[in-house]
């Protein structure tokens, strides 16, 4: 998708946001909030039972606090949020492959796992971290 103006109509001839188009090309992290001091927290989750592995942070962001995590093209970067609240509905969604040994880990470990038939074509359900995030795990249906 190339976009070259607000809505992607293209700009008008006095539009100041003219200029050379653009294109997104993909997601490179989703963000959660955990509180401050979660992290060794987080890593009992998102490592040890989702089985990413932990991505270094530049120094000038580790000294914020926070952990980031990683699997192929995923990326889920958990910032320190003082009056931390975690996120009920907002989630990102994460395809696998073989969901149900997936659910079968995170039900293993603790977690819950929601099953959700809602959405055509998928097979998903939804857990949270040890934090109370939302995640949503998800499968395309084959043949």
């Amino acid at each position: 998708m190339t976009i070259s103006g607000p809505l992607g109509e293209g700009p008008a001839a006095d539009d100041p946001t003219a200029g050379p188009e653009f294109r997104i090309e993909r997601l490179h992290h989703v963000q959660l909030a955990i509180p401050p001091g979660g992290e060794d927290v987080a890593r009992r989750f998102y490592a040890d039972l989702l089985g990413l592995a932990e991505l270094p942070k530049p120094a000038e962001l580790a000294a914020r606090g926070g952990c980031w995590f990683g699997a192929g093209a995923v990326e889920i970067h958990l910032g320190v949020e003082p009056g931390f609240r975690s996120a009920a509905k907002a989630h990102p969604g994460i395809v696998v492959a073989n969901l149900d040994a997936l659910a079968g880990r995170l039900a293993a470990g603790g977690a819950d796992v929601q099953w959700d038939d809602g959405f055509p074509g998928h097979r998903r359900f939804y857990t949270h971290d040890w934090h109370g995030n939302r995640l949503e795990l998800l499968e395309p249906v084959r043949g």
